[in-house]
């Protein structure tokens, strides 16, 4: 047998949820640093450029979304495919994942800038982007766009390096991209006066840095994650398996991206103000999701690399207890985020009228919050059992196609703001009750066949 190469963390060992915690804790600061560099562009853009900016960036992050799920979506094939691989210990399915992994990076980048730069300014029309905002907003799609694939190849890089225990190294890749993004945010805003152009041209030489550092990680390594561009080909095995796990989870996150693109349409025909506080409040509250995610990612790394190892005690125990430390952080962070919301609206924006509005969304969102990271965290642990499918279909229908139908009835027989966000929680608790059901029913039995049969091998 091939020696177990090194990983920063071995799952199959050790307390549940001090590896949680461990692996978490990296993705966690990683999730935290790229939302304050994101919030730095949107703070930086609104207080130097003025309300308009800070909405138009703000609005543009449903359509993004929308538009670059999907295959970002692919990189979560990625890592279930290298871990699951990982766990078995079959070093050589690890190599050609990671180089069809990379070669998939390349492909889906190049596709999504071109899609995006075709598309932008049209769906911000059929959002109904207001005359002073459509014009900022196209710009900084424009732009971003054009950093799409270095964007793919840091997410499919660092899905690589986390398949494999490593969640510290994109940690600090980019810790020092993001540091470079908010010098050139305040050199290209403050002393060049470029606006919501520089906002985007710092964000893509952030991306194109990033991509970079874990690129040359991948290629210094000397284990099984090496990477020679000679050998970078689309397999069809792999590809195949990337795209079976991927793909779900790639549409659920565009098809979450329209709903909330349909979302941010009924929010832009409120005006500049309401979009701004909508944003700055979003904003926030990305704080409390990216930390929920990283709960969600070292599940679906744990589960995934524990059923590999055939230790499925680990494999049942995890979702409860990620569960249990998931809600508490979220909770806690939610309430927390509400005490002092209006401090920090501020940061963003000190137009009264912003963080009034910015108030109306957080005091639902922010303090159920926690739901979403629920719903989000058993979607997680039924793709590392296998299903891949079933996670998307509940998914779109309790949290999208309930948001679009409140829309079209509840909300539009009572337009109000607060009518449109409680539509969040409500999705949230319906989905989070129905992938909890299908746990129950289908994935945990399947896991039990898969136990039994494995254990029978053994005895034979």
């Amino acid at each position: 047998m091939a020696r177990r190469m090194h990983a920063d963390l071995d799952m199959t060992k050790g307390s549940i949820l001090s590896n949680l915690i461990r692996f978490s804790l990296p993705l966690m600061a990683t999730g935290v640093l790229q939302l304050l560099y994101n919030a730095a562009d949107v703070a930086v853009v609104g207080q130097f450029a003025g309300a308009q900016s800070l909405a138009a960036v703000g609005s543009t992050g449903a359509l993004i979304n929308m538009l670059t799920q999907l295959f970002i979506g692919l990189s979560l094939g990625s890592n279930v495919l290298i871990a699951h691989a990982n766990g078995a210990q079959d070093y050589q399915r690890v190599s050609r994942a990671v180089h069809t992994s990379i070669a998939l990076a390349l492909v889906s980048g190049v596709a999504v800038m071109v899609i995006g730069l075709f598309v932008s300014r049209p769906m911000l029309q059929l959002m109904g982007s207001p005359e002073d905002v459509i014009g900022l907003a196209s710009l900084y799609m424009t732009i971003y766009f054009m950093g799409m694939p270095a964007n793919m190849l840091y997410n499919f890089g660092a899905s690589i390096l986390r398949a494999m225990g490593d969640s510290r190294s994109p940690l600090i890749y980019l810790s020092i991209a993001g540091m470079v993004n908010v010098i050139l945010n305040l050199v290209l805003v403050i002393v060049f006066h470029m606006g919501v152009a520089g906002v985007a041209i710092a964000t893509v030489i952030s991306q194109v840095l990033s991509a970079g550092f874990v690129l040359a990680h991948l290629m210094r390594s000397r284990g099984w994650i090496h990477l020679e561009w000679r050998k970078l080909r689309l397999e069809k095995e792999y590809v195949k398996e990337i795209v079976r796990i991927g793909l779900p989870a790639g549409i659920q996150g565009s098809l979450f991206g329209a709903a909330n693109v349909v979302i941010q349409s009924t929010v832009n025909a409120q005006g500049s103000l309401v979009m701004a506080g909508n944003a700055a409040s979003q904003n926030l509250e990305g704080f409390i999701g990216t930390i929920m995610g990283s709960f969600n990612s070292a599940l679906l790394t744990f589960v995934s690399t524990n059923r590999g190892a055939k230790l499925y005690p680990r494999v049942y125990k995890s979702l409860w207890v990620a569960a249990a430390l998931s809600m508490a952080v979220a909770f806690s962070l939610g309430q927390v985020t509400v005490f002092f919301g209006e401090t920090l609206l501020q940061i963003y924006n000190s137009d009264p009228g912003v963080i009034q509005w910015g108030m109306v969304r957080m005091r639902i969102m922010a303090s159920t919050y926690f739901l979403c990271g629920l719903m989000e965290l058993v979607s997680s642990y039924l793709r590392a059992s296998g299903y891949s499918v079933m996670p998307m279909v509940v998914t779109l229908s309790g949290a999208c196609l309930f948001r679009i139908v409140w829309i079209l009835t509840v909300y539009a027989a009572n337009p109000s703001m607060p009518t449109l966000y409680i539509s969040y929680p409500i999705s949230w608790s319906l989905t989070l009750s129905v992938h909890l059901a299908c746990y129950f029913l289908l994935a945990r039995p399947r896991l039990k066949k898969e136990e039994q049969a494995y254990l029978q091998e053994q005895n034979a």
